[in-house]
């Protein structure tokens, strides 16, 4: 692994620090409070190819690589987590699927309004009845005498559902045979038969939308058929592979937000007459959250790194992204919570946004893959047993 950045990877890194800082930080704290989606923000970062930064230039994204992708999304995570998973969503789980699996029409028409900010997209795997067990999906789509589909059915925790244009689905389409029937879908929330729910009342990353979302008789013509049919599961958990790498990113961001303000806070604060950076108990806190943070960092740069390399050359990089996505998450929750310690009263305080670091660590042990998820994933790779 080369640990040095290249001249793109700098240049997306540097233009989306600069956005983060003048664009997202001065109202993150309001858009929290209000659970207020960030529409203007997100389509100007499509204009900047913050939203399709692996995305080819032929289909409207700036063309770079996954170190590119982790370098910008962990700039956009340290100004506001929520604006960062919509970025998440729409460059790993929605354009990196139809980039590996769909044809050219479908890569034209949905990926190009995705990675230029034109629309919204957004995933649905989670259903109801199924969280970490996929599989056990309920949703179902049916052939009809023209050989489209019928979709009915419900999918949870659709981060973006209230706002997405498209959304790569998946459904049973043949019942009885479990994963083996399952497919992948694009489909657009514009036609007859989709409705979507109230905005879930989240505990952190507030400014992201996330709804549960129903398909009542959704006729999707044949041709929105994302890869091979009974091909679906396969897809999805190799799209949450690559997810789980932004989900690292996001992570990383959210630690370093918190260390920074921590190291800054232990300068300012004083007491007994000394800043409390001078006492070992903050001193040895700050050390610990400095090897957390860099540990998290350098392995979510390897899995993306890698995912670069199995591009290329072929291979497997899942294992490498769940070690990212475990180690960096929890780094987050632990870094985050130990700076809401060092800040005191403060730290929990809405007047600073330590708490609100706190409150968005969380979800990054929960979705794309629980950590006890993570914890299967990399055991059952190291061991060869299920």
């Amino acid at each position: 692994m080369d640990f040095r950045f290249t001249e793109d990877q700098l240049s997306i890194q540097s233009i989306a620090r600069d956005f983060a800082q003048k664009r997202i930080v001065p109202v993150a704290a309001e858009l929290d409070a209000k659970g207020e989606f960030p529409l203007e923000n997100i389509r100007e970062m499509g204009q900047l190819g913050l939203m399709g930064i692996e995305v080819p230039e032929a289909y409207g994204g700036a063309g770079m690589d996954p170190v590119a992708y982790v370098l910008a999304m962990i700039e956009i995570a340290a100004a506001d987590a929520a604006t960062s998973t919509i970025m998440s969503v729409n460059n790993s789980l929605f354009c990196n699927g139809i980039l590996k699996h769909g044809n050219e029409e479908q890569k034209q028409k949905y990926v190009r309004a995705i990675a230029t900010g034109e629309a919204i997209g957004a995933y649905a795997l989670t259903e109801p009845q199924s969280g970490s067990d996929a599989s056990a999906m309920h949703t179902r789509a049916a052939k009809n005498a023209n050989g489209d589909w019928v979709i009915n059915g419900k999918k949870s925790w659709i981060t973006s559902g209230p706002v997405a244009r498209y959304i790569v689905l998946f459904a049973i389409s043949t019942p009885g045979i479990g994963a083996k029937g399952v497919s992948a879908f694009i489909v657009d929330t514009q036609l007859p038969g989709f409705h979507a729910g109230k905005s879930e009342p989240k505990l952190g990353i507030r400014a992201s939308a996330t709804c549960e979302i129903e398909f009542t008789d959704y006729v999707l013509p044949k041709e929105n058929l994302l890869g091979e049919e009974g091909k679906g599961f396969s897809i999805a958990m190799g799209v949450l592979d690559a997810g789980r790498i932004g989900i690292a990113s996001q992570a990383v961001g959210i630690a370093r937000a918190a260390y920074e303000a921590t190291l800054q806070w232990s300068r300012d604060r004083k007491a007994f007459g000394a800043p409390i950076g001078t006492f070992q108990m903050t001193q040895s806190k700050i050390a610990d959250m400095k090897c957390k943070l860099d540990a998290a960092t350098l392995l979510t740069l390897r899995a993306a790194w890698l995912k670069g390399e199995t591009e290329k050359h072929g291979g497997r990089f899942g294992t490498e992204a769940a070690v990212a996505k475990l180690t960096a998450s929890e780094a987050a929750m632990w870094i985050s919570h130990q700076a809401v310690q060092i800040h005191g009263g403060m730290g929990y305080s809405k007047e600073m946004p330590l708490e609100r670091y706190f409150r968005d660590a969380k979800i990054t042990e929960i979705y794309e893959g629980t950590s006890e998820i993570q914890r299967l994933v990399i055991a059952r790779a190291e061991t060869g047993l299920r």
